[in-house]
């Protein structure tokens, strides 16, 4: 029965993937597509957000901050290093709308994240309007209907907007292509805004593309691309390492290094991947969603794998029991969850939207994850708990130092990654405008290090040797004859006629003896 609900639920875990990657918008990262979007009232403007990134400016400013249009944009493409390009962005209004409303307009607001006080503005102190009003357009701060914004004086030249004009009753409107060369680092921002109600049911197509000056990678991502080849690099080393003893001694090769060494290869292929998906994401542009995909997989299998790996070398499988008994089902079940949901959730995060998710949306995908991740741990601790008392119990004393060294190297870990998780909440939550942008890889990077440097420690501990077998289970330690003459001392045995006999340890003495285990795991013990 066990068996049947795990088969289930492995092929809806297989269903919903498929599900989520079906339902995938492109996402091209550096080139932001507008297709079906809409846009949202706020205050007194429609608002749609045409994107977010980090920029580096080029190391020499080779080009005026200004917009180049249409007719210099190859030669503006020739010597902007960095740069945000328009290209063929049309707004299409209802029929009916642009015979009853005749001309109108669309506004494109860019600027710097640290211009966003000079957009909008409020006449008498009261609430800040993005759209100019009668009173602003009074007192000559603004045109009515346009934009309010103020020119910074600390980026000349900032913030940039652009029109796109309906014509009388002309149904479409068109963004003329252009490029605006990025002279100064920053996070830009990018929205699409109209003042008039009567332009109800706007559709946009078209898209932008943004580009740093060493490639199509946004900002944030940039410093990713070498991070993936110095894992790629640290794989290769640990590889050659593990592989070197495990050929070596491979007539002593346990099971438990088998799957080590399938978690090692599982990271090789996932950083080497990741780091050329990033260098094919860095020049074309869009993102590779074959070689995302694959990368993701790899990840998420070798981080299941590894889960279940420590869980069941926790719970002492292969050295003080040889199979796992009624929990095989339950772990199976753990790890195919927690395959599912880390899936689903990092194919969505790397192959959907370039924007991030909302807070909500991605909240939704993130909890599960985080639950499973949390239920692993309680339970490999748990099971480690017991392993070291069965251990100490029988006095292995080769198998409790090993024990010993791997829980201390789970806990540190388990610490240090509470810790990260609170450091990147507080990051996050003081950082609302990404203004510390350049410095946001570091927390996705943190993660594989530890992983990778646990993997380390798990691979010094395991290491193929001519000692493997020692750590094997043997049934001989069980409580045992050995054992119980041992650890239970003979008392006197009383005969009917009253006289006390020592018990001898002999075959005849030891027959009638009935020895008591005290590791508290009689019921697990009899369905292995």
């Amino acid at each position: 029965m066990a068996a049947v609900s795990a088969a289930a639920c492995f092929r809806l875990l297989v269903s919903l993937c498929v599900l989520a990657v079906a339902l995938l918008r492109g996402g091209e990262a550096s080139v932001h597509e507008y297709r079906g979007l809409g846009f949202l009232n706020k205050g007194n403007a429609f608002i749609l957000h045409a994107g977010s990134e980090g920029l580096y400016a080029p190391p020499v400013p080779s080009s005026p901050a200004n917009a180049t249009t249409a007719e210099d944009e190859e030669d503006a493409a020739a010597v902007a290093d960095a740069f945000i390009r328009f290209d063929k962005i049309t707004f299409r209004r209802p029929e009916d709308a642009a015979k009853e409303t005749g001309s109108a307009m669309v506004q494109i607001l860019v600027f710097e994240i640290e211009d966003r006080e000079m957009i909008g503005g409020s006449a008498y102190g009261g609430q800040k309007a993005i759209c100019c009003t009668s009173d602003l357009a009074k007192l000559g701060a603004c045109t009515e209907g346009s934009v309010i914004y103020r020119p910074s004086q600390v980026n000349p030249g900032w913030p940039q907007l652009f029109f796109a004009s309906f014509d009388g009753s002309d149904p479409i409107a068109t963004l003329p292509s252009r490029i605006i060369p990025i002279t100064k680092t920053g996070m830009y921002n990018m929205y699409f805004i109209h003042c008039d109600p009567s332009l109800a049911g706007l559709e946009i197509e078209g898209q932008t593309v943004w580009k740093n000056p060493t490639g199509y990678l946004p900002g944030r991502m940039a410093p990713l691309k070498n991070f993936f080849g110095i894992m790629s690099f640290a794989f290769v080393v640990l590889g050659i390492y593990w592989f070197y003893q495990y050929m070596k001694f491979w007539r002593e090769v346990l099971p438990l290094q088998n799957c080590i060494t399938l978690v090692i290869t599982l990271g090789m292929l996932e950083m080497s991947l990741w780091y050329f998906e990033y260098a094919e994401f860095n020049e074309t542009g869009v993102r590779p969603k074959g070689i995302t995909f694959w990368a993701v997989t790899f990840g998420t299998v070798k981080r299941t794998v590894a889960r279940v790996i420590i869980l069941i070398v926790s719970m002492g499988y292969g050295v003080v029991r040889p199979s796992l008994g009624g929990l095989t089902s339950k772990v199976v079940m753990l790890g195919g969850t927690f395959f599912l949901a880390t899936e689903i959730l990092e194919l969505v995060e790397n192959l959907g939207a370039v924007n991030d998710l909302s807070g909500k949306a991605r909240l939704f995908l993130v909890y599960p994850v985080a639950i499973l991740d949390a239920a692993f741990v309680v339970w490999i601790f748990i099971s480690l708990a017991k392993t070291l008392d069965k251990l100490q119990a029988r006095r292995s004393m080769a198998k409790l130092d090993i024990y010993r060294k791997f829980t201390i190297a789970l806990a540190v870990t388990v610490l240090v990654s509470i810790g990260w998780i609170g450091y990147e909440i507080y990051f996050k939550s003081t950082d609302v405008f990404n203004e510390r942008w350049q410095y946001a890889w570091i927390i996705p990077a943190f993660w594989h290090v530890l992983s990778f440097s646990l993997l380390c420690v798990i691979s010094y501990l395991w290491a193929p040797s001519q000692n493997s077998m020692r750590f094997t289970y043997d049934a001989s330690e069980n409580f045992d004859r050995e054992d119980s003459l041992s650890l239970i001392r003979p008392g006197p045995i009383v005969s009917k006629n009253g006289w006390s006999l020592s018990s001898l340890p002999d075959t005849k003495a030891t027959k009638n003896v009935t020895v008591t285990s005290f590791d508290g795991d009689d019921e697990e013990n009899k369905r292995e």
